[in-house]
């Protein structure tokens, strides 16, 4: 048997692609046994006989006879095509280092032996240039290339998903480059070190237009809401640039233009050139195209409502500028509900729609048709709830405006998410309701479905108050069930369900200052109407007889006052105005007793302090958390009975403890806030407060309580035992804007009978969810307070700016941080001087989220 070793690498005609695969390109190799030849210009026939492959690590053999296309049984030139092809074949899959196609003749027939060299694989990624977050988060998006082959292609990925990663970080230059090094612990295998070169932040000097005739440069940039020229007097405007917000950018732009009328106009090009700066100048090719009006507008299949009601409901004359945009939220989705389609869906036409058609285009103006498919009126069937697991099912029922036998009305369903969300014990993004048409017979079942999340809330704290550090512990249990208070299989770990409140807390900084209170409510008194009703009680005491005892005070010089109170409220929901209206009654019974207390009106003595309130108010904020849209306004009115009319206490000789025994007064209080979202996820809010004590007979004087403590944080503590209502001002110290031309400290411990305050807030979250909500603010504020009306002017304020977080989260509460620095003057606590107020950080526990009285 004659025998020949055949070694074939490469044919001419693949050099140039092995070249650029890495490869080592080379002419036909022939070393003949014998007296067999082979020759390049003299190829002959053999049959492959088999194919065997030698040298693998990782890969199968099999799959690369596969690859190579070198089939046993087959007839081929040998030097041919088929040699050439099956070493070409196996280069192009980029695994490979070293590829030799060997044969060996017996007779007419030929057995090849692919050996190979394999590509080293990763063992892992190491980063340089960056930072260790950075590196942490690139590393998440590149753990499945552990293990991979080497090659061209793995380089090229891991560039592309770096660079993507910091282009959406504003890097719009980031060089990638490698290093590979060969890892001694495992044979075949190399660790790839990746240089990251994120350059600087890329920023836009100049944005320019071409092609603009109708609107000026200085209109189209503002179309660019989050691609902004860079500006060194600005400083909210940095300049970055983002791929993707200006991909966005350009997208509106084209909308803002076509909604003037330009229903033509598109971006032609646009160029984004880089500087030697490293920064970027933008630059876009426009067409405007002619402007255009609407001409006339027909409706066709309305038999519902008459074309004037819809025309009127639509409010586009003939004339008016053409706008796509303005026509949608005409026929749909205007978040006041004044749309066509939402005239349609409160009227149970649950499957209507309305298709704008462009019938006509002559010069300037385009006719539009309106072709309305009413379909059936369909009539609510069920209703059911989903996802109440702790919550009891007549708990959420009861909050649902969309009843069985009623017309179907996308108006209440939205109401009714919306109550459903107010309760509180819900994740109000995970609220959302299934109707289910039933053609057959026109009725829709709706399911609404809800996620529980965590409402108990926890308390627990310590601050700083008379000399010594206060500790707090306060319980709330938001979703509370009195009637299996004795049940204790319902205990989990006190009975729920019910959408009662029971609340608990207590403040002590040991035996000198103790503070205790309890609440509970009931939103739905006797369980068939929205009847609110609430009972509270607190008792506190303050004393210095710790000091007294150490410092052998004499009884003159010991202090001691006691606060003991009551509260009854019952409240309703009200049809009319509308029915986002309440109207609350409370009856409270106050008792202050006092003995030897400094800096304070009444020093000695005991006073009742016997009221009737009334609370009108209207909320309709979206969202209980973090409010949106819509509003809450709330207007007080406190009263006592007018002692000094019927008791024949001689006030003009009266001693304080006799004109204070039993407190007069009628107080006042109104305030407003409006959240209102500005574009995305940002919000506005707006916020008016003012607060009025006033006095029913001048021989009397104004109540030494229930004044008003204006600056701070707002956190009661200690400021309570006066009676006081403690409303918060970032920037300033706690109750320390006081009127000017006062004793200080008499305000300061006293308070004032009249405050206002304004602020207005910017808003946006960096979390909403079940979990937590986060959000940043930056805030202007500004307030003060009087003495009387003569010196009252609502325009007369301190004012304060900065900026703070909040963090909402179910077991505790809401949280705050705020830095604000307040700009006027206010009196100094340590030596009694006016001084500007500086910057101040302060923090908040448990406060009302919606910052009011």
């Amino acid at each position: 048997m004659n025998r020949f070793l055949i070694i074939i690498l490469f044919l001419f005609s693949a050099t140039a692609s092995l070249a650029q695969l890495g490869g080592r390109p080379q002419g036909l190799q022939l070393r003949p046994h014998a007296d067999d030849e082979l020759s390049y210009l003299n190829p002959k026939e053999y049959i492959v006989g088999g194919i065997t492959v030698s040298g693998t690590q990782y890969l199968e053999p099999d799959i690369l006879i596969q690859i190579s296309k070198l089939v046993k049984g087959e007839r081929i030139s040998v030097p041919g095509d088929a040699t050439s092809n099956a070493v070409k074949n196996l280069w192009q899959q980029g695994l490979l280092d070293d590829v030799q196609l060997r044969g060996s003749l017996k007779g007419d027939t030929i057995f090849f032996n692919i050996a190979v060299t394999e590509r080293p694989r990763l063992t892992r990624m190491d980063f340089k240039g960056m930072k260790k977050g950075e590196t942490d988060d690139i590393k998440e998006k590149l753990k499945d290339k552990t293990g991979r082959i080497v090659n061209e292609a793995l380089k090229s990925t891991t560039s592309a998903i770096i660079k993507k990663f910091f282009h959406e970080k504003g890097y719009l230059f980031t060089e990638v480059n490698y290093e590979q090094k060969k890892d001694t612990t495992e044979a075949n295998n190399v660790i790839l070190v990746v240089n990251v070169d994120k350059k600087t932040k890329t920023k836009v000097d100049d944005i320019s237009f071409e092609g603009n005739k109708n609107f000026k440069e200085k209109q189209l940039r503002k179309f660019l809401k989050k691609t902004k020229e860079r500006s060194s007097i600005n400083i909210f405007r940095s300049g970055k640039f983002l791929q993707d917000k200006y991909e966005e950018d350009k997208r509106t732009l084209v909308a803002k233009i076509q909604d003037k009328g330009y229903r033509d106009a598109e971006i032609i090009s646009d160029s984004v050139i880089k500087k030697p700066t490293g920064r970027v100048d933008i630059h876009i090719k426009l067409h405007e195209g002619p402007k255009y009006y609407f001409g006339k507008v027909t409706w066709a299949g309305n038999a519902v409502y008459p074309t004037k009601t819809l025309n009127d409901l639509l409010a586009i004359e003939q004339g008016d500028v053409f706008s796509e945009e303005k026509l949608e939220k005409k026929l749909r989705g205007n978040p006041n509900g004044d749309d066509i389609s939402s005239l349609y869906l409160n009227n149970g036409y649950l499957t209507f729609n309305v298709d704008p058609v462009q019938t006509k285009i002559y010069g300037d103006t385009i006719d539009v048709e309106l072709r309305v498919y009413e379909g059936p009126q369909y009539t609510i069937n069920k209703v059911s709830i989903k996802g109440n697991d702790i919550t009891n099912d007549k708990v959420v029922r009861r909050e649902i405006r969309t009843k069985p036998g009623q017309k179907f009305s996308k108006e209440l369903v939205v109401r009714t998410t919306r109550e459903i969300a107010q309760l509180g014990n819900f994740d109000e993004t995970k609220t959302d309701v299934h109707p289910v048409p039933n053609p057959a017979d026109g009725t829709v079942d709706l399911e609404y479905v809800v996620a529980e999340k965590p409402s108990d809330q926890i308390e627990l704290s310590g601050g700083f108050g008379g000399g010594r550090i206060i500790g707090t512990l306060g319980l709330t249990f938001n979703n509370f069930s009195a009637r299996n208070l004795f049940n204790f299989k319902e205990w989990k770990p006190l009975p729920k369900g019910d959408g009662q409140k029971l609340s608990i807390r207590g403040q002590t900084n040991g035996k000198s200052y103790q503070s205790y209170s309890f609440s509970f409510s009931e939103p739905w008194l006797g369980g068939k109407k929205p009847v609110y009703f609430g009972i509270s009680a607190f008792t506190s005491l303050s004393s210095n007889d710790d000091y007294a005892r150490y410092y052998n005070y004499t009884d003159d010089q010991k202090y001691r006052i006691r606060l003991n109170g009551v509260t009854f409220s019952l409240g309703n929901r009200l049809k009319w105005p509308d029915d986002y209206f309440n109207l609350n009654h409370s009856i409270n019974i106050q008792q202050y007793k006092i003995k030897n207390y400094p800096n304070f009106i009444l020093s000695n003595g005991t006073s009742y302090n016997f009221n009737i309130t009334e609370e009108f108010s209207r909320n309709s904020v979206d969202a209980p958390i973090y409010p949106t849209s819509g509003s809450h306004i709330r207007l007080t009115v406190q009263l006592t009975p007018p002692y000094s009319l019927f008791n024949k206490v001689n006030y003009s000789t009266a001693t304080p403890e006799d004109r204070y025994r039993f407190t007069e007064y009628h107080k006042w209080k109104f305030e407003s806030q409006w959240y209102q979202r500005i574009v995305g996820k940002l919000v506005l809010k707006t916020q008016a407060q003012f607060g009025f004590l006033g006095q029913y007979n001048k021989a009397v004087g104004q109540s030494a309580f229930e004044r008003f403590k204006l600056g701070g944080d707002g956190m009661q503590g200690f400021d309570y035992l006066q009676g006081s209502e403690v409303i918060a001002m970032r920037g300033y110290e706690n109750n320390n804007v006081t009127p000017l031309g006062y004793d200080p400290q008499i305000a300061r411990y006293s308070g004032s009978p009249i405050f206002n305050k304004y602020i207005v807030e910017m808003r946006y979250p960096l979390m909403n969810s079940q979990q937590a909500t986060v959000f940043m603010l930056t805030f202007a504020e500004g307030g003060n307070t009087w003495n009387s009306f003569s010196d009252f002017n609502p325009f007369n304020v301190r004012r304060s700016a900065g900026v703070g977080a909040r963090i909402f989260l179910p077991i505790f509460g809401l949280l705050g941080i705020d830095w604000g620095y307040g700009f006027d003057k206010v009196y100094d606590t340590s030596d009694g001087r006016l001084r500007k107020s500086g910057g101040r950080f302060q923090f908040s526990i448990a406060q009302q989220l919606g910052g009011g009285f």
